[in-house]
């Protein structure tokens, strides 16, 4: 069971924050149905290794479940591919609260405002999919000169400083430092440069809905 923080203090929220990181299985039982299909499969104890390695290896399933799965082989002792991206976290605490924003392989989005308000993208749009794909590009190349984190999920960054985070499939990587640092750093900056562009394409969609 991973870490629960509490950034937004809204227990709703919050949830949704937490899911992001894939860490804590139970967090993805819902309660008000009974989870089916590869849900139920990577939260059931009694999976087969064979179908927790097909729902980790397929790009047609959902990214957190991906990672789920690999969470689930690694911790059975099952050997998995390394540095293989399956999502991007970028964490930007402000004096009014936490932005943070998050990008999947399969394509779908989560920004969550300092003030709680939740964009949630199933289906990108074109300029949204082009703004995604380089984000996920540049946090690609940054995991090839970083490594996994070995402990629990920190807290949320503290103010002055970004973080981002790397779902991988061996393990959860992140970087972390003043945001002037990490926008000049060879590995942070494109990161945290394409998530910009990101955030501007989801909010300029939001704002002509």
């Amino acid at each position: 069971m991973g870490p629960f923080h509490r950034p937004y203090d809204r227990p709703d929220i919050d949830l949704i924050y937490n899911l992001l990181f894939c860490d804590d299985p139970d967090l993805f039982q819902s309660s008000g149905s009974k989870p089916t299909g590869s849900l139920a499969a990577v939260l059931a104890k009694d999976t087969p290794t064979s179908e927790l390695e097909r729902i980790a290896g397929s790009g047609g399933e959902e990214s957190r479940l991906r990672v789920l799965a690999y969470n689930r082989l690694r911790a059975g002792g099952t050997p998995v591919p390394r540095r293989q991206l399956l999502g991007a976290v970028v964490e930007v605490p402000l004096p009014e609260g936490l932005d943070v924003l998050a990008a999947f392989v399969d394509g779908t989005m989560r920004y969550m405002n300092h003030t709680g308000k939740l964009a949630v993208v199933e289906s990108a749009t074109k300029e949204m999919a082009a703004r995604g794909k380089q984000l996920l590009k540049a946090a690609d190349a940054a995991i090839g000169r970083i490594g996994p984190w070995e402990k629990p999920r920190l807290p949320p960054p503290r103010p002055g400083n970004v973080r981002l985070t790397f779902l991988v499939s061996d393990g959860l990587y992140f970087g972390e430092g003043p945001e002037d640092a990490i926008a000049g750093d060879p590995i942070g900056g494109p990161v945290l440069a394409a998530a910009g562009q990101l955030l501007m394409a989801i909010v300029d969609a939001s704002t002509k809905k």
